[in-house]
């Protein structure tokens, strides 16, 4: 059903491109050419093209409504809160945790052996 409003949907969106596009340009939106004399005629505001695109418009925003309630229907809620798993409580005796122990926390990580270079040594001034 979903895709069925999908497509419904994308024509509509060409058809009020098209319909825009057909319109005349009033001229006065840019301030180019034109007066204010055309402003509310009878004959400006209610043709075809203007109840068109009302029409088309408001066929747009329903099934925009309609795809973001069917899209939420199969939602489950979740929260951010509550994750898959629960964060283990530390227990008595258990290790210590990284960076408060002796050696610092690079050197949990590491294993405890300093890292020895297998590369050529860079020369040092003594």
């Amino acid at each position: 059903m979903q895709h069925v409003i999908i497509v419904i949907h994308l024509m509509l969106v060409l058809a009020l491109i098209g319909v825009v596009l057909l319109q005349r340009s009033e001229g006065g939106g840019l301030g180019i050419g034109g007066g204010g004399g055309n402003f509310m005629s009878s004959r400006g505001t209610t043709n075809v093209l203007t109840r068109t695109t009302a029409i088309l418009a408001g066929l747009f925003f329903a099934t925009s409504l309609i795809l973001s309630i069917v899209a939420g229907i199969n939602r489950a809620p979740t929260s951010i809160l509550q994750g898959n798993t629960p964060a283990p409580a530390s227990a008595p005796g258990s290790a210590p945790p990284l960076g408060g122990g002796t050696g610092g926390l690079l050197n949990q990580l590491g294993g405890g052996q300093p890292a020895t270079p297998s590369g050529p040594q860079v020369p040092q001034s003594k």
